[in-house]
């Protein structure tokens, strides 16, 4: 098994989407991904990106992904957020993910940012543990919250 990680480039997009869509089925919420492939590409490489990414390949197609942006908090300053990791269940186990989440702890240091933040839904279990295995700080006490503004 040949395993490269990289940053993505534009033309990852459209199997990084797929891989979304393969995301949120997982998270039993498939119909929750109403992006654009035109918005996510823009804006991931249009004049002012806001967001950035790696991509696991193996064998030459890509198999995972960690897409990143940078967050401000008052309390702690620039941090990234890790919106997205996912790695295709059949390819689960084969040092993917370690590779990916290392590669993001990594770009945090190199960006001088003082931490990396992400959300877990509370049943994912085998993802609790790969966390843990980091010291992940759970935290319980805040709900996430949104609007729709559109």
């Amino acid at each position: 098994m040949n395993i490269n990680l990289r940053p993505a480039v534009k033309e990852d997009c459209i199997r990084i989407m797929e891989l979304v869509r393969e995301l949120a089925k997982y998270e039993k919420a498939p119909n929750e991904v109403t992006v654009t492939l035109d918005h996510f590409v823009q804006s991931g490489f249009g004049s002012n990106p806001v967001w950035w990414a790696f991509v696991a390949e193996v064998d030459g197609v890509i198999q995972g992904f960690a897409l990143y942006y940078i967050r401000y908090s008052t309390w702690r300053g620039q941090r990234l957020y890790l919106e997205d990791f996912y790695v295709r269940d059949e390819m689960r186990g084969k040092g993917l993910g370690k590779l990916l989440f290392e590669q993001i702890i990594s770009e945090a240091r190199e960006r001088g940012l003082n931490g990396v933040q992400w959300q877990v839904l509370e049943w994912n279990e085998p993802a609790i543990n790969f966390y843990k295995k980091y010291n992940a700080v759970f935290d319980g006490e805040w709900y996430n919250c949104a609007i729709s503004v559109a």
